[in-house]
């Protein structure tokens, strides 16, 4: 077992598709303008089966932390949806971490592409769950 905070361990990344679809650019879209209005410490979104997005970010309070993409699939959780078609995750990190994934797979199944990228929305690679 490791001391590691496994919140902050990082999944390996795959180049990121050059160039995105137009549908996971507005993912970007969401997760920077998100991260940049909170100024919290990541922005994500995701789209769920039925093409509707969530965006949400870092929850950091005393009582309560919830990475940013673990409350973008809380709100798809809590709205219905039946599953994800692909996330983004913007932050300092630059990737995704491994309990981020997890929860990813949890609800998504697997295969779901999960971009991951700087605070300025530059894309250094993708995590597939």
């Amino acid at each position: 077992m490791t001391d590691q905070d496994p919140s902050t361990d990082l999944t390996d990344l795959a180049p990121a598709p050059d160039p995105l679809s137009a549908e996971d650019a507005k993912l970007v879209t969401l997760a920077r303008a998100t991260r940049a209005r909170t100024g919290a410490a990541e922005g994500a979104a995701v789209r769920d089966s039925d093409g509707r997005t969530y965006a949400a970010a870092t929850v950091d309070l005393p009582s309560l932390q919830v990475s940013a993409l673990g409350v973008c699939v809380a709100m798809a959780v809590a709205s219905g949806s039946a599953g994800l078609e692909a996330a983004v995750v913007l932050g300092a990190a630059g990737g995704v971490a491994v309990a981020d994934l997890a929860v990813v797979r949890d609800f998504g199944g697997t295969g779901v592409p999960v971009h991951a990228g700087d605070a300025r929305g530059t894309l250094g690679g993708t995590a597939t769950s």
